[in-house]
């Protein structure tokens, strides 16, 4: 069940007494509200990860008198409801300290378990104001050149979900397309060991996908050499920060694999960054 959106003071009152003995999670936020945007799109994968827990999210614009009743003081903040009785509450962007007060106050009795997220990366907190940019990645614009049709590129941007792997050869050309402006801290991969990308180039805001010679030939935003055992551990690449400022559009190179093989994999790719937004 996805996030419901509360229209007005009565539906909000609603919501929680047909909620019943269930977890109520509430994101008090704003459409002008800058860190509230940042998380709004890690709030709405929650009811997937926890289906027995009811997710609320109340504009407070539109809810005044709900936000005055429950002593808002700043946005945004979180508040957690049980049999309409407000139990705890924590402000702020921590998706991490959000996941662990569900935990703790989700009733697991009765055979009725809270799942394990299915995308445990995609709440991964990376301090800094960085985040997890997948969220943020618009699906029907990006594409991959020579993407395996049994293991195409979608598989690889959420955890545990499959996997990538090219098809002819080793070389891979990935194009990510972005919502929105974003800034691209680091780069996270995952894959085994030998059949992980090695060398890849970067590029951004081209006008189009590139084909194979001409980034082969074209100078890149920047080249890596990925380290296998960041592979193994999924563990960020640095990039140059100053060099990937709003960011609609990123390319990606891999022109060979560790082993040098036919076939290169990965298993899980994210972007680290932020949206390009002023914050409040």
């Amino acid at each position: 069940m996805p996030v419901r959106e509360i229209s007005d003071d009565n539906h909000f009152e609603l919501e929680l007494a047909d909620a019943g003995r269930r977890l109520v999670v509430v994101d008090f936020s704003a459409s002008w509200c800058g860190p509230c945007q940042l998380i709004a799109p890690h709030f709405q994968l929650l009811p997937e990860i926890y289906p027995n827990v009811i997710f609320l999210k109340v504009d407070v614009d539109k809810c005044e008198d709900t936000a005055l009743n429950q002593g808002l003081t700043a946005i945004p903040t979180f508040m957690f409801f049980k049999n309409k009785k407000k139990i705890d509450k924590i402000q702020g962007i921590d998706i991490n300290a959000l996941a662990e007060k569900i935990l703790e106050y989700a009733d697991v009795s009765d055979g009725d378990e809270v799942e394990e997220p299915k995308a445990a990366a995609d709440l991964e907190d990376y301090g800094e104001g960085l985040m997890n940019l997948n969220s943020f990645i618009s699906e029907e614009e990006s594409e991959c050149i020579n993407e395996s049709d049994s293991h195409p590129f979608r598989q690889c941007l959420i955890s545990d979900t499959g996997y990538l792997q090219s098809d002819f050869d080793e070389q891979l050309i990935i194009s990510v397309t972005f919502k929105q402006a974003v800034k691209i801290h680091s780069l996270k991969l995952k894959a085994p060991a030998q059949m992980g990308p090695k060398e890849i180039k970067l590029f951004v805001n081209q006008p189009r996908i590139l084909d194979f010679v001409r980034a082969e030939h074209m100078d890149s935003v920047q080249d890596l050499l990925i380290n296998p055992k960041d592979l193994e551990k999924g563990t960020p690449v640095n990039l140059i920060y100053v060099k990937f400022q709003g960011v609609r559009n990123i390319q990606l190179f891999i022109k060979n694999n560790q082993s040098d093989g036919v076939i290169t994999q990965i298993d899980y790719m994210a972007f680290i960054g932020s949206p390009l937004m002023p914050l409040t």
